[in-house]
Order: structure tokens, then C-alpha cells, then sequence
């Protein structure tokens, strides 16, 4: 049963994370902002107008790199505690202050990098011979000399991070803080709606009168801040064209994709291929529904009904441990202590409560343990959403590590490949796990509801919709809640063309998502998961010997590039072949789910 939500102080502290992990008390937060302002100080006193040569080069990196470590852990401490409460004023201070902390200190030290930059390719490649672990990012400034500006320049530009950064903010406040969901009503009784509750729970309710209610209701009080988002996010992608502009790029994907180490046509690849390919399989889907659920019509507010609710099993937080450690424990030794580590220690938020970010993710900061953000609702999608972020949590403590500071977060691009990993080895230990029909129909139709639809469809679509957006700014348009919602009704229209009815209120979806503020995000999770689906098969078939070279890449984090750990996971991204094979993957999956109904109905 859906409730209404609790404030955050009267959630069980159990099932919050231990911020306390990162400082003790606010005493020892505050000394750590005045250390890190002191470094900051003495770093640019010290090595300002120095660094001319390779010996240099390596002594301001040194310091540089210390300093980065010192504050990563302080704005984690900062940003963790709003993202769980976002009507918690203090907390809402704490994080402006320390954004202006951060804009200063960024200002400060913009010199290391410009004065970098304006040394010659030989100086580089000298330090990046005296000290190899300063190699990766000494390549990634060779890389973007042509587009580093003045030192002056990039002085203000880093002085103007919280500012650039401001987009972002009013979109969470708006979503978490200002929007209030009224209850809706089906035959008399009235339900409480929030966004944790539509997403967690209403969305993919089995009965029909209540979801369609709930997705309307939900729907009319997204309309009421159209304006305001788009217009939030028209400032978002301004500033980012004018970004691209300013440092000499063709267009703001290039100038994205230059931050991914990506190239376009690995871009566009992954979303033409999933619009094409993958849209015949997912309107066959769709079509499945209908039938088991008796439609008339199938609208876009039924997409995410499981295939039987009556093999929905409702698990406890206490529960969900037994299924990490038995599907995650072909990982080995160590990376299930991380995962009782995530349990004992509190690294998991699980709580719901009002202000809370919807969805989820995993925050690791550098020298720390993870930190992970769910809305626990004892869904089995809670299972696989938390199989996902403890996914990037065992990423991350390899490469955390193994890898200094700037070689640990790998590319963009590839990020997501660890965390849906872990989806595909719940759902093989699933399927392991019994051969009655109506239980392998519900895994079948897990894996494609889920992990397949959430990465495959739903963030896929984002990517499209996004990547018209940039194209329209880079022709010089400006956007508004009119064009936004007919860009996106145009592709949803295209993917599912007459298998689905859109419902009014389908084209505000783009309001819902927080990605399209973080760069060209959403396409990374099908990239992601075309790497993950390819590894888990091998090591379904190969065992051990293909999970030790899946750690290898997990420890290599960001000292490769993408392609460069995809081919040390046994995987090439260079060619069509691994997407056309997934999406393949994703049709036989749809298959199997069609030929065990038609067995269980003729029962």
C-alpha cells in the first residue's frame, strides 16, 4: 500500500546512509573547509607563473592533486545531505556555501591547468615520462590544448562554476522541493501521489482504473511547471553552447562527447541502431501486455504493468541482502565483503521521505566508501535498482584503489557498463534458480521491463530526444515547453508508432529526468549495457577466468578509454556488432516470454 510520505526526521535512522563516514560532526566539516582554502592559497602563492618545464610540471601536480582530494570528501558531504532533503534549509545553505567555496578555489587554481596546456607537446610527454601516473591526464591536456582559452579567460570561467551549475539546482528545487502532488481518486477512495510513489509504485500497478489515474494526475501537475523547467533548461543548454562556441568546437555534442574521450559516430550509432532496431521488439512487447491484461487499447501510461503481478514478491531491505550475496558472489571474495560493507557500514539511503531525489545513484567519493540513494519500496525492482548502484560502488572501490585520483572515474561512456552488469548477473541467478514456467516468464519479463526498458527505451529516448535539442541549439534556436513537448511526442511517436496510444501528458516526460543537465548522459546506459550483456554471457559460459579480466577493467577506471576497456573486457565498440547482438538478445528474451504464456494460458 502506498503512503503518504514521512519528513525525514521520523524515518527509521537504520535505513539512511552514515554521512558520519565522511566527517564526524560539523565541527570537522568546517576545519576541512578552512584547510582546503589554505592549500588553495598556497598553491597558487607557491606555483603561480611557475610552471615552466617538466620538473615543475610534476611538483604543482603533486600539491594540485592533494588539494582535490581534500575537497572532494567536503563536497560530498555537502551535496549528500541535500540530495536526501531537499526542504532541509540548513542543509540547502550548507551546499550554496560550499558551491561559492568551490567557485573560488576553482578560480584560484585555474592557473595549473592553463599553464599546463601552454607548455609544448615535448614538456608534456617529459613529465608524463618522470611521473606515469600523471600520464593519462597529461595525454587529456594534449588532447584539449586547441580548445584551452586564455589563462585569464579560464580564470573566470572557473569563478562562474556555481553559476553555470545554477540550472541544475533550480531544476531539483522546483522537481523536489516545489512540487506537491495532489492524491487521486478511483471509484471513491482517494490515493496519495508523490514522485517516489508514481515511479516506485503507481506506474507499474496491475490495476488499470489506478494507474491511468494516477499517471493523469500525475501528469496535470507536471503541466502546471512546464514553463519553468523549459525555461531552466533552455538556460542549461545556452550555457553550453556557449561553452562550445568559446572554446572552438563545431557543436555542442562534439564538445561533450571530447569530455567522454567518444567519437560521434559511436554516438550516433547507439541511438540510430535502438530507434531502428530495437523499436519492432519493443512494439511486440507492448502488444504482449494487451493481450495478458485485456486492453482495448494499450496507452504509453500501461508500458511499465509487469507481465504477471501475482509472482511480484514484496522483499524487505533484510531480504534483498540474501539475493546481492548470492548473485553478485561469482565476483569473489572481495567484492561481497564491499557489498556486506554496503550494509553494515550504511553506505545505502533507503528511506522515502518528502525532498528525497527520485530515483537512484551512487556517489563514491575518492578515499571513501560509496554512497547509494534508493526509495525502498520491497519492489523486486528495488533489487535490481540496487544491484545496479552497488554496480558502480565495486567499480569504483576497485578503481578508487588501484588508480590515483585523476585515473579513477573512466569515461562517461562507459560508466554504466559495471553497474547494469550486475543487473545481467541477478537476472542469470534468477533464472538458475527455478524451472517452474510462470517463474522463468517472470524473470524473462523482469530482465525487459527493467534493466533492458530502463537503459534500452526509457534512456534511450532521452538521449534522442536530447541529441534533437543540441541540434536545434546549434542551429541557433532557443527552446520552450511548446517545442520540448512536441520533440518528445515526436520521439516516442517514432519508437513506438501505432503499438501504443500516447496519453496526454506523455510528451512531459522530459520533465522527470535530471540527466539531461550532466552532459550527454542518457545514451551511455544502452553503451553501457551493450559492453555488460556481452561480458555477462562470458561469463556465464567462461566462468572465473572472464570475471578476473571483468576486475582487471574495473580496476583500470579511467587510465583507458572506452574502447580501450571494452577490448580488455573481450568486447569491440568499434563496430555495430555487440549493439545488433543485444538488441538480438533483447528479441529472443521477448520470445521466450511469448511461448511460456502461450504455455501457461493453454494450462
Amino acid at each position: 500500500m502506498v503512503k503518504s510520505l514521512p519528513k525525514r526526521a521520523q524515518v527509521n535512522e537504520k535505513e539512511t546512509w552514515n554521512l558520519q563516514n565522511l566527517f564526524a560532526d560539523e565541527e570537522a566539516y568546517n576545519k576541512a573547509i578552512q584547510a582546503v582554502q589554505d592549500e588553495a592559497a598556497s598553491l597558487e602563492t607557491t606555483y603561480k607563473g611557475t610552471i615552466t618545464d617538466a620538473a615543475s610540471a610534476i611538483s604543482a601536480l603533486d600539491v594540485y592533486r592533494k588539494l582535490q582530494e581534500n575537497i572532494i570528501p567536503i563536497a560530498s558531504y555537502a551535496e549528500l545531505a541535500v540530495s536526501v532533503d531537499l526542504t532541509n534549509d540548513e542543509a540547502q545553505m550548507r551546499e550554496s556555501r560550499f558551491s561559492s567555496l568551490a567557485a573560488k578555489i576553482n578560480s584560484q587554481t585555474a592557473f595549473v591547468m592553463s599553464e599546463l596546456s601552454e607548455l609544448s607537446e615535448e614538456i608534456l610527454q617529459q613529465a608524463s615520462e618522470l611521473s606515469e601516473e600523471y600520464s593519462v591526464l597529461l595525454k587529456k591536456i594534449i588532447r584539449l590544448k586547441p580548445h584551452q582559452l586564455h589563462p585569464e579567460v579560464e580564470k573566470s570561467l572557473a569563478a562562474l562554476s556555481s553559476t553555470f551549475q545554477a540550472p541544475y539546482s533550480l531544476y531539483n528545487t522546483t522537481k523536489l522541493a516545489d512540487i506537491a502532488f495532489p492524491n487521486f481518486t478511483v471509484d471513491g477512495k482517494s490515493y496519495p501521489l508523490s514522485y517516489v510513489s508514481f515511479e516506485g509504485a503507481w506506474e507499474s500497478e496491475p490495476d488499470t482504473a489506478k494507474r491511468r489515474a494516477a499517471f493523469q494526475t500525475f501528469s496535470n501537475k507536471l503541466k502546471e511547471y512546464q514553463h519553468t523547467t523549459a525555461k531552466t533548461y533552455d538556460m542549461h543548454v545556452q550555457t553550453e553552447k556557449t561553452l562550445a562556441d568559446l572554446r572552438g568546437y563545431d557543436s555542442v555534442l562534439d564538445y561533450l562527447l571530447m569530455e567522454q574521450d567518444a567519437e560521434r559516430t559511436m554516438y550516433d550509432r547507439q541511438i540510430d541502431v535502438i530507434m531502428e532496431d530495437l523499436a519492432p521488439h519493443m512494439r511486440r512487447y507492448a502488444k504482449l501486455l494487451q493481450k495478458i491484461y485485456k486492453l482495448d487499447e494499450m496507452t504509453f501510461a500501461d508500458l511499465k504493468v509487469p507481465v504477471d503481478p501475482l509472482f511480484e514478491p514484496s522483499i524487505t531491505i533484510e531480504e534483498s541482502k540474501k539475493y546481492m550475496d548470492d548473485a553478485l558472489g561469482i565476483m569473489g571474495e572481495d567484492y561481497l565483503d564491499m557489498v556486506n560493507r554496503a550494509y553494515s557500514e550504511r553506505w545505502i539511503d533507503f528511506a522515502q521521505n518528502e525532498g528525497k531525489s527520485t530515483g537512484a545513484f551512487c556517489a563514491s567519493p575518492y578515499g571513501s566508501g560509496s554512497f547509494i540513494l534508493i526509495s525502498w519500496t520491497g519492489s523486486m525492482e528495488d533489487v535490481f535498482v540496487l544491484a545496479h548502484e552497488l554496480g558502480h560502488a565495486g567499480h569504483f572501490y576497485h578503481a578508487n584503489h588501484a588508480q590515483n585520483i585523476f585515473n579513477s572515474e573512466s569515461s562517461l561512456y562507459f560508466i554504466e557498463a559495471p553497474s547494469t552488469m550486475n543487473e545481467m548477473l541477478m537476472a542469470n541467478h534468477l533464472l538458475k534458480s527455478s524451472d517452474d514456467p510462470k517463474f522463468k516468464r517472470w524473470v524473462l519479463s523482469s530482465i525487459v521491463s527493467r534493466t533492458y526498458y530502463h537503459n534500452f527505451v526509457t534512456h534511450l529516448l532521452e538521449a534522442a530526444f536530447q541529441r534533437t535539442v543540441y541540434e536545434h541549439v546549434d542551429a541557433g534556436g532557443n527552446v520552450n515547453a511548446t517545442l520540448l513537448n512536441d520533440m518528445k511526442r515526436k520521439v516516442l511517436e517514432q519508437f513506438w508508432g501505432d503499438s501504443i496510444t500516447l496519453n496526454g501528458g506523455a510528451e512531459l516526460t522530459w520533465m522527470r529526468q535530471p540527466h539531461y543537465y550532466m552532459g550527454l548522459y542518457p545514451y551511455t546506459y544502452s553503451a553501457g549495457l551493450t559492453i555488460s550483456t556481452e561480458v555477462a554471457k562470458r561469463i556465464l559460459n567462461e566462468g572465473k577466468p572472464a570475471v578476473e579480466e571483468w576486475l582487471q577493467v574495473l580496476r583500470a577506471g579511467g587510465s583507458k578509454t572506452p574502447k580501450e576497456l571494452a577490448k580488455m573486457a573481450g568486447i569491440d565498440i568499434t563496430t555495430e556488432k555487440p549493439l545488433r547482438d543485444t538488441i538480438a538478445y533483447i528479441g529472443s528474451l521477448i520470445d521466450q516470454i511469448e511461448q511460456l504464456t502461450a504455455e501457461i494460458e493453454s494450462q
